[in-house]
């Protein structure tokens, strides 16, 4: 049994380290099992079993790290969210993601106000985290998990949700690929900008990504912490309410941050994503380490309200697709990049098109830009319920 702080990191880091070994030599299992959740139930596993005990040197380590990387890897996931270039995805495209966004959120309030009589006390705060995972990433559900205050041992559900409703939707989104021409007569939409915007954004790609240097990764990852420090500074001096945290400031400044900074240099580093998936996997494998199997009793009710999330989103999207006349890929390359994100977007992208991948890449960073907000503000609902 680990007890030390020092060695109950270095199990994770590890444990973290191997699963990306596995996931690189067995490419077919992981596209349809994401990494980081063969990590959270891995380490979840672990956590049963008792394989640490939560002393004092480990809850104190645990905090430290939870808590001061989290806003780090935010500004970091951000970097990449280039403003002008998401504008020239054109109000069409911009018109079916936040349909998704909206209709997502939509889909969280009706399925809450119906079964809250079912629902654990805490439910309206873990679908908050969960509907900021569905519009942008799991980065987003780690914020407002921060923000809110979630315990870790209740977040089991809902990452259950995310990875078993999240698997089975990507299914059914490519399968739809070729009944894209049907759904585009119905909804009478027009495809020809879509091709020219996909045909601008790949002609900009012509240089190859420069190699990640040692320069590159210092920089990075000195920028990151001291966004992280100065965030944890100025919040305790803004105000605070029973919704709104002095971590919820601390999450919202590190956001501004990120967007801020991706319009500069800095946002044109290389290591970017490398950096952020590091501490990405480092926080899933901490929320894993609180979690336990015993607590999961009641998943399959709470799947089949995922899915009844999912059916409200896919109707409400469709009619507004049939007003607005948008075409199947804008809506399944906009639901997607909400609930999957830049994992997943862009390879639903590629089975429309090879030219519109950048349109599935730049649909998903704007999930990461609002998702924090989002969740909050459904969470904000929910709470009034």
């Amino acid at each position: 049994m680990i007890e030390s702080g020092f060695a109950f990191i270095a199990a994770l880091l590890f444990i973290a380290a191997v699963i990306v070994q596995l996931d690189k030599k067995f490419r077919t299992f992981f596209e349809y099992v994401p990494g980081i959740v063969v990590l959270y139930f891995l380490v979840m596993t672990l956590s049963t079993l008792g394989f640490w005990k939560q002393t004092d040197e480990i809850n104190f380590y645990y905090t430290q790290l939870k808590n001061n990387i989290l806003p780090a890897m935010i500004f970091l996931m951000l970097l990449h969210c280039d403003l002008k270039k998401i504008l020239k995805l054109g109000p069409r495209m911009l018109l079916g993601f936040f349909s998704a966004s909206f209709t997502i959120a939509t889909g969280f309030i009706v399925v809450y106000f119906l079964f809250k009589g079912h629902f654990e006390p805490h439910t309206w705060k873990t679908f908050a985290a969960l509907c900021g995972s569905w519009m942008g990433g799991t980065g987003n559900m780690a914020a407002i998990q921060l923000a809110l205050g979630v315990a870790d041992s209740q977040m089991g559900y809902t990452l259950i949700m995310d990875s078993v409703n999240y698997a089975v939707w990507v299914m059914l989104l490519l399968m739809a690929v070729p009944y894209a021409r049907h759904f585009n007569n119905w909804t009478k939409a027009d495809t020809s900008q879509i091709d020219a915007i996909g045909a601008s954004l790949m002609s900009e790609k012509t240089d190859q990504p420069l190699p990640t240097t040692f320069h590159d990764l210092i920089l990075l990852l000195g920028t990151s912490f001291m966004v992280a420090a100065v965030a944890q500074y100025v919040a305790p001096m803004l105000p605070i309410s029973s919704f709104v945290s002095t971590y919820s400031w601390v999450v919202l400044i590190a956001t501004a941050a990120g967007i801020i900074a991706a319009l500069t240099p800095l946002g044109r580093t290389s290591g970017i994503s490398m950096l952020a998936s590091l501490m990405l996997y480092l926080i899933v494998a901490l929320i894993g380490s609180r979690a336990n199997f015993a607590e999961l009793s009641q998943a399959p009710f709470y799947i089949f309200c995922g899915f009844l999330i999912l059916v409200i989103h896919a109707v409400l999207l469709a009619l507004i697709a049939r007003i607005f006349k948008l075409d199947l890929f804008t809506c399944g390359v906009a639901s997607l990049a909400n609930i999957g994100g830049v994992a997943s977007a862009p390879i639903l992208a590629a089975a429309y098109s090879e030219v519109l991948v950048p349109v599935g890449v730049l649909m998903s960073m704007v999930g990461y830009v609002i998702g924090t907000g989002g969740g909050l503000l459904v969470g904000k609902i929910l709470s009034m319920i």
